[in-house]
């Protein structure tokens, strides 16, 4: 109500401020106004208080770390003496009357108002932009006005009017074409939610966007039980925000430190402490609606357990570099036993219809409702992708195109690593409210031939297996490939996948167990809310991929990038069976993991260099025999890996994380050589860490 008495008053008694003045009425007038046209004054007058209170006015500390944004409204005036003095202040907060009260107090006495040549008191209404602006920029002197078209006049406060444009941050990303970080922990919190049966939803192709995934799951409400109360800056930064949030009239982003601080100790290692040490930074925003953008920076150094350095080195490039760190990259020496490995991650994500999304980045992409996937996995470091997903009526189709690198010694050209190609289609279709089947086609190509990226292969909807026989059956590698998921009821999932790299009919009906018949199977189950205990999720999988699959007689088309498979982690020539228990509560959550596989690997001791079809990098023409082909030839090697870790989720805005492991490793072959040997490995671990991404070390 005082409000509108205010309104009133100046409406119908006072002048508001920036009004033309009658001529018989003469404004207040300050030293610097005495030279001024007496029809100028009032806009000199004007801008000699915006600017006094632009340079002495302090925003207050508390305003400040509630990033408020609004204004102070004052009635002053300025009486028969010249003298400024404060009637009203309108203000939310105490702090900024006292403010308002003290920087008036600083105003230097004046030549009063007069009316008809008597001295007269003036009163006026002002408002006070908060976050603090430069006022006076609105009321440039008359002489500089009219030299000036009203475009141009408008133009000099635009840069003023971005931070008038500013709002209280919203957490935009909820409902934003951005990308939900794909860790499977994470993923775990809302894999209920999205499948509940008679729910349309397509859970296989990941990682989701917010927006499709904020149908079923409630970002805001579990905001919200998740914040921490607090009533300082710093407080609000490291329990409940982002670092800085920014927002606009129609942009937004936000930007965050990335952290993965570990130390831990190997039993197995010779050296003292295992360590990691990443600092980044990770930014995100939308411009629009429809348009969101990504991008993180990794700087780290780190030495790992024996059997996990072991692996990161036998996975070495052409080049001094002495290892690529798996999933991560390729890495240099630092120091004399640790390594450097810098990593950066964006994309681009646009939504030109409610029905498709498009995306151009460098990261990874999965396949998948289980653990592991045999059609398209995230283990391999980050690489170019372009993909579009699209959904209508009970179908959720994506392509993906990549670009990897081959970075073995063999095939580098010029010091140049060799690039290689692959396109995939997937096709997911809700036969029911219960069913989901999935189909997935993949052709992988390299530049023969100086073809470079086929064209062939840019059209999202042929078949893939037609345009290799089209373009040279040597030309490319193509698999095929299915998956399926049936929802027992909202808490038990039942689903598979399988993987066809060659086939031959006439080979099965033999019962030789050729080595022709390429291909692999998963089976798996979820139970979520398991006993009857909110927010526990058991799984069981099972996992088995026959020899020779995702190799090629061209060695440079295997299905594999920077050395590492791009579906399952152990390549092919395996069998493996995976526990796993989530549980969250609150901010607290838990994880354990049990794995036992049975792998084939090669002899490669100089007597015996065959390939036994476990190592994808292979020419599967080095083969021992045709027939007889059965999982686990080779050096059959028993492997158990087991996990437990524990930890508190410190910031649900950033995913700062304070964690503690421990990783039991049996690496048990029976036959051990120069880099097959028998290894026990107890690696604990603990730390804190910016939780992006899936990091495996089960391998």
């Amino acid at each position: 109500m005082k409000r509108f008495i205010l309104l009133f008053l100046l409406l119908v008694q006072y002048n508001s401020y920036s009004q033309d003045t009658f001529l018989a009425e003469k404004p207040p007038v300050f030293p610097n106004c005495e030279t001024i046209a007496i029809d100028s004054l009032q806009q000199c007058f004007d801008r000699n208080v915006f600017e006094h209170i632009y340079k002495n006015f302090k925003i207050p500390q508390r305003v400040r770390d509630e990033a408020y944004k609004g204004e102070v409204v004052v009635l002053f005036e300025v009486d028969t003496t010249g003298q400024f003095r404060v009637i009203y202040i309108d203000a939310i907060y105490k702090e900024l009357k006292e403010e308002t009260i003290r920087v008036f107090s600083t105003f230097p006495k004046i030549a009063p108002a007069t009316y008809n040549s008597r001295k007269t008191y003036k009163q006026y209404s002002l408002p006070i932009k908060i976050p603090l602006i430069n006022q006076a920029v609105k009321t440039q002197d008359l002489a500089k006005e009219n030299k000036m078209s009203k475009l141009e006049q408008q133009s000099k406060t635009e840069f003023d009017n971005v931070n008038v444009d500013l709002k209280t941050f919203e957490d935009k990303a909820h409902n934003s074409q951005l990308n939900i970080q794909f860790t499977h922990s994470d993923y775990s919190r809302f894999d209920r939610s999205m499948n509940l049966v008679g729910t349309n939803s397509h859970t296989a192709s990941k990682p989701f966007v917010y927006d499709e995934v904020s149908k079923y799951y409630d970002f805001k409400a579990e905001k919200e039980t998740l914040k921490r109360q607090t009533d300082t800056w710093a407080g609000k930064k490291l329990w409940n925000e982002h670092l800085v949030q920014l927002q606009g009239k129609d942009y937004w982003f936000t930007i965050d430190p990335i952290f993965d601080l570990q130390v831990g100790k190997d039993t197995d290692a010779n050296f003292s402490s295992t360590y990691n040490n990443t600092r980044g930074v990770l930014v995100q925003g939308g411009l629009g609606k429809k348009f969101n953008f990504y991008t993180s920076v990794f700087e780290s150094q780190g030495r790992f357990a024996q059997y996990v350095n072991e692996y990161a080195e036998s996975l070495k490039a052409f080049g001094p570099d002495p290892a690529i760190i798996p999933g991560r990259g390729i890495a240099k020496r630092f120091k004399t036993d640790s390594y450097d490995y810098p990593v950066a991650e964006a994309y681009l994500s646009y939504a030109p219809a409610k029905f498709i999304n498009v995306q151009f980045g460098h990261g990874k992409n999965f396949i998948g409702d289980g653990y592991r996937s045999l059609l398209l996995s995230d283990v391999a470091s980050p690489h170019p992708f372009f993909k579009i997903n699209t959904k209508f009526w009970k179908i959720k189709y994506t392509n993906t195109w990549t670009w990897l690198k081959d970075v073995r010694p063999e095939v580098v050209g010029d010091k140049a690593f060799l690039t290689k190609y692959i396109a995939n289609h997937y096709l997911s279709w809700n036969v029911s409210k219960r069913l989901n089947i999935g189909l997935f086609e993949s052709v992988l190509w390299t530049n023969s031939n100086d073809r470079g990226f086929d064209i062939n292969y840019l059209n999202p909807i042929i078949f893939y297996r037609a345009i290799e026989f089209e373009t040279g059956q040597g030309a490319g590698n193509a698999l095929l490939g299915a998956s399926t998921k049936y929802k027992w009821n909202d808490n038990v999932n039942i689903y598979g996948q399988f993987i066809l790299d060659e086939f031959s009919l006439a080979d099965v009906k033999a019962g030789e167990k050729s080595w022709k018949n390429k291909f692999g199977y998963q089976l798996g189950v979820k139970y979520f809310n398991a006993f009857k205990v909110d927010n526990l999720l058991l799984q069981f999988e099972y996992n088995r991929v026959r020899p020779y699959t995702y190799s090629h007689n061209t060695i440079v088309l295997n299905y594999a990038h920077n050395n590492q498979s791009m579906a399952h982690l152990w390549g092919a020539n395996f069998s493996e069976a995976i526990l796993i228990a989530r549980y969250r509560y609150k901010r607290l959550f838990a994880d354990a993991k049990l794995i036992y596989g049975i792998r084939g690997l090669d002899f490669n001791d100089g007597t015996d260099n065959f390939s036994y079809g476990g190592d994808i990098y292979r020419d599967y023409n080095d083969r021992p025999f045709d027939t007889g082909i059965k999982v686990g030839q080779g050096i059959k090697t028993k492997t158990i890996n087991a996990n437990l870790q524990a930890g508190y989720l410190i910031n649900p805005a950033s995913n700062l994380k304070v964690f503690a492991d421990i990783t039991f490793r049996d690496f048990n072959p029976e036959a051990e050589t120069t880099t097959t040997f028998k290894s026990n490995t107890v690696w604990f671990n603990f730390g804190v860490r910016t939780d992006l991404f899936n990091w495996y070390f089960d391998f």
